[in-house]
């Protein structure tokens, strides 16, 4: 899922504690107790929602907000403000978290009685399917994440507009309706696809109301909520669905009548309007980060203590380090050991920027998180937040050959980013190491970097997991055949443990290999990690339910009522 240029959920074909077992539990999601009636006000500085066709839709904060009030998924994730029970999966659309057989290669779901479109028309496994089949179709539905693609069993299929009878037999074969059993047949085993179909690009979709990319300004709602009017860089509103049935749905509260999204304002003014908590701005809320300039001011001021937040949001910020032009560990150990992390944190934001980070699997993805150690002896000695360049030259002069030169490192280029940047080669240069900054331009830059031939010898980069689990992340960024691996890593042996973890069906089991490859990965070198990144958001006072959800860095929309 992404969220903006430099950082990216994750992108790739196996790319966010959960219960990874052959037969998921029905359990309700934590919607808690809210207030019904009135409106909902949502204020952004972005001039429209990136995409509300559902297999379109791959921006956290989107998924959440459309997830909660237009379309329903297979399964999704409990609402809790504790991220380890918010990691857990909860039926949605299907009566269960679905039954895995045929060794993870095989799922099963079955849909609820009762569901229906905007219309009034039921909502069947058909359009389950035909909504998958969308993602086929990468030349018109562009911007999705691709996982049908790479997890089901097709071949040659272009989607539903391309009327090629071949391949739509292949797509059928790979996902079947029988009544209102869905039954997805997958080309690997994947016993934690029951977490990708959170994702709305597993949503349905109604052939017959298909507009192909037109489909973004007029969808059609399965959920608590429909669209009564969407005028991009103006406002977006919301009004009851009143063909939802609530004893359909145990996921969302569905508190607000009224829901009203506005576009377009200035981000200063936005959290000035919150802050003052005035009129209908009471009931309002945003997904956007508090303005820089009045951080100090809300996270001091006891008045805004019960309406701010300041928490992890899901991406890692780290600099993958090339192993093929810097092959010697003890060399790459030596840039972790000698680089000023605290200097690159006061650059970001200081605290509000983020926690320290020690790997690239991040505390709020639940039981797959464990402390590598990194800064505290794992490399040798303990390395402080200002960097222990003694450490970096002692590594050097293990490694018994020369610092590779050139070392490039590549960055987006923008003023924040270029003084990262030149805080990085004087770190390095403490230990001896000669660096030279290489700024690309923003729109740019991950088409430079994943180009192998163009790629420098340290990569500025960001990633949040896809689900909540750390197969979304380890094997992503170092495994052979993962699709962000900026590190070049190409270990087989280390492939082989990552490959081993994906298909282990015991959770806790899981999670302890993760744990120990989360930490050989950093022995290793294989990336600088600098923040776990964190976000601040405050709300309108009036606004209940409120908190910055663990699976996507979100509000919690399904759960947020006004007074």
């Amino acid at each position: 899922m992404k969220k903006s240029t430099g950082i990216r959920f994750g992108v790739g074909a196996a790319s966010l504690a959960l219960l990874l077992t052959a037969c998921g539990g029905s359990g309700d999601a934590a919607s808690g107790e809210g207030t019904k009636g009135g409106t909902l006000y949502i204020l952004t500085e972005a001039e429209q929602i990136l995409h509300l066709d559902p297999q379109r839709n791959y921006t956290g904060e989107d998924l959440a907000f459309a997830s909660a009030y237009l379309n329903r998924t297979l399964t999704q994730y409990t609402l809790s403000k504790d991220n380890a029970e918010a990691s857990e999966l909860v039926a949605d659309a299907a009566t269960d978290t679905g039954t895995a057989s045929n060794d993870g290669k095989t799922w099963e779901f079955t849909l609820k009685d009762g569901m229906k479109w905007e219309d009034g028309k039921d909502v069947t496994c058909e359009d389950f399917k035909y909504g998958i089949s969308r993602t086929f179709a990468t030349d018109v539905i562009t911007d999705g994440p691709a996982f049908a693609l790479s997890m089901l069993d097709v071949t040659d299929y272009k989607g539903p507009y391309a009327g090629d009878a071949a391949g739509q037999a292949s797509y059928d074969k790979a996902v079947v309706c029988e009544g209102n059993k869905i039954t997805f047949n997958l080309s690997r085993t994947a016993f934690d696809f029951n977490y990708a179909v959170t994702l709305s690009a597993f949503a349905a979709v109604r052939q017959d109301v298909d507009t192909a990319e037109l489909y973004d300004d007029e969808i059609l709602s399965n959920g608590p909520y429909r669209v009564e009017s969407y005028v991009k860089k103006d406002k977006l509103v919301l009004v009851r669905n009143e063909n939802w049935d609530p004893a359909t749905d145990t996921f969302r509260g569905a508190f607000p009548d009224r829901i009203e999204y506005i576009f377009a304002q200035p981000a200063a003014v936005i959290t000035e309007r919150l802050m003052a908590d005035a009129g209908d701005d009471q009931m309002a809320i945003s997904p956007d980060g508090v303005d820089s300039a009045k951080l100090a001011v809300v996270f001091s001021d006891a008045k805004y203590e019960k309406r701010r937040h300041n928490e992890l949001d899901p991406y890692v910020r780290y600099y993958a380090i090339n192993t093929v032009k810097v092959p010697n560990v003890k060399h790459r150990q030596a840039i972790l050991a000698a680089v000023n992390r605290d200097e690159l944190r006061t650059i970001a934001g200081g605290e509000y920027a983020g926690d320290y980070a020690d790997g690239v699997v991040k505390p709020n993805i639940g039981v797959d998180y464990a402390p590598t150690g990194l800064w505290d002896g794992l490399l040798g000695e303990a390395i402080p937040a200002e960097g222990n360049p003694e450490l970096a030259i002692k590594l050097i002069a293990e490694s018994g050959e020369p610092f590779p030169q050139p070392f490039v490192i590549d960055y987006g280029q923008s003023e924040t980013n270029d003084k990262a940047a030149a805080s990085l080669v004087a770190s390095l240069a403490r230990a001896g190491i000669v660096a030279t900054p290489n700024a690309i331009e923003t729109g740019a830059y991950y088409g430079v970097v994943l180009d192998p031939a163009q790629q420098g010898s340290m990569s500025a980069a960001g990633w949040g997991p896809d689900w909540s689990n750390a197969s979304t992340v380890i094997p992503e960024l170092f495994a052979a055949n993962g699709g962000f691996n900026l590190s070049q890593w190409t270990d087989e042996a280390f492939l082989a443990e990552s490959d081993a973890a994906k298909v282990i069906t015991d959770r806790a089991e899981q999670s302890k290999a993760w744990h120990a490859l989360s930490k050989k990965s950093m022995e290793l070198a294989l990336a600088l990690p600098t923040r776990f990144g964190k976000e601040q958001r405050i709300h309108g006072s009036k606004v209940s339910g409120a908190y910055i959800w663990g699976p996507y860095g979100s509000w919690p929309y399904a759960s947020i009522s006004v007074n």
